[in-house]
């Protein structure tokens, strides 16, 4: 795979790929020194290095891959990039719009160099369109997508996310994007473009509030809505986050049916509320209420607490974590290993993401950090291209590599 991918909406697409055999090549401007992805030499850290290879964002979303480096703005670097097109089966970007057509590498051109090639561009509006040429990052899409307007409390303003929501879910649609066009390349020999938009990609997880609108005519914002915390579609009651005891410390508790709500209630010894709200329409109408008593009784219990009496009896339930808690405290985390720990050439050992799905027979294999700018460029130019250790030299000379 010949990877432009940056950020997390294209990296964390392609370190998919990677962590499960694929050969990422990262392709990075050495002028900037990988500058186009924000995340190379950002923090967080490990230490008090820094420098543009010591980013722990860029170390987490760039795992297993290779990296070289090249100067578009050089002559020679076209030619080497041909090269590199002809031998991949991918080609992988998430610039804005337009960009590899620039530099004379667009679909057309790329099908001349290898005409089975797979090329596959996420960008924040896709290349069709009035909003082709605007530019975006993960609050923007969520924002336009009408994510942002149904996320909040009642009579607030829209909440959103400061993290980017999109660009984990937009990797993960770009990853299914890359297999469905290598398979269908493997059934017929057919190479194609795959024009990602993510902003269209966040809109379809929208679907029960577009539905209640256009079917329902029913408006996302009225009284009492939304609420975040609470479940619509399906319709379910209580469900939230409650209060407990200790700074800045909640429990999640969901009550799909009618036998849980009475086991709820025979927990929190809530008989008052059972006789009251004894159906889901009943409580659907008193949640404010019902949710006070709740929090009556798990203010003076530990999450944890709370979720093991009510987990113990069936129903729904969790600590809302802090980072801390669910890196080091959380046993099935350890027990699922989930954060791996990998070798960086120059951070060292260093946790990462893992992997949340568990092959049996091709499992992932997540041991080395991301590349260091320009690691791979001998192996890669000389050993996979061919290119002689004179020429290799010269373009080390010239700023080409």
């Amino acid at each position: 795979m010949c990877d432009f991918t940056g950020q997390l909406a294209g990296a964390g697409a392609t370190k998919i790929m990677a962590m499960f055999g694929a050969q990422v090549i990262r392709i990075e401007d050495r002028l900037t020194e990988g500058g186009w992805d924000i995340f190379r030499g950002n923090g967080p850290w490990i230490d008090d290095r820094r420098g543009v290879s010591l980013g722990g964002a860029f170390n987490n979303h760039n795992v297993e891959k290779l990296g070289v480096t090249l100067d578009m703005r050089k002559p020679d670097a076209k030619g080497v990039l041909e090269e590199l097109i002809s031998v991949s089966d991918v080609v992988t970007e998430n610039f804005s719009a337009g960009v590899l057509d620039r530099w004379g590498f667009s679909y057309e051109e790329m099908r001349a160099i290898k005409p089975d090639i797979i090329y596959v561009s996420n960008s924040g509006f896709g290349h069709e369109g009035p909003y082709g040429n605007f530019k975006t990052w993960g609050p923007i899409v969520q924002a336009v997508s009408g994510l942002t307007f149904q996320s909040g409390l009642p009579d607030m303003p829209s909440a959103g996310w400061g993290f980017s929501f999109m660009d984990h879910t937009g990797a993960y649609l770009m990853a299914i994007a890359i297999l469905m066009a290598v398979f269908h390349r493997n059934q017929s020999g057919v190479g194609q473009w795959v024009d990602m938009s993510c902003s269209d990609g966040a809109a379809t997880l929208n679907g029960p509030a577009m539905l209640d609108y256009t079917v329902n005519n029913r408006a996302l914002r009225r009284p009492g809505q939304p609420n975040s915390n609470r479940s619509d579609f399906p319709r379910m009651a209580p469900h939230g986050i409650y209060e407990c005891a200790g700074d800045d410390q909640w429990v999640a508790i969901a009550v799909r049916d009618e036998s849980e709500w009475l086991t709820l209630c025979e927990i929190m010894a809530m008989t008052n509320a059972e006789k009251q709200y004894p159906t889901l329409s009943s409580r659907m109408g008193h949640q404010d209420a019902i949710d006070a008593e709740i929090t009556q009784w798990t203010r003076s219990r530990t999450p944890t607490e709370v979720m093991n009496a009510v987990q113990s009896k069936g129903v729904p339930s969790a600590a809302v974590q802090h980072p801390e808690d669910r890196m080091e405290h959380d046993p099935n985390t350890e027990a699922w290993g989930l954060f791996p720990t990998v070798k960086h050439q120059l951070i060292g050992e260093v946790r990462v993401d893992g992997m949340p799905m568990k092959f049996s027979e091709t499992p992932a294999k997540i041991q080395n950090g991301a590349p260091i700018l320009g690691q791979h460029n001998r192996q890669i130019f000389g050993e996979v291209l061919g290119i002689d250790k004179d020429t290799l030299e010269a373009f080390l000379e010239q700023g080409v590599i």
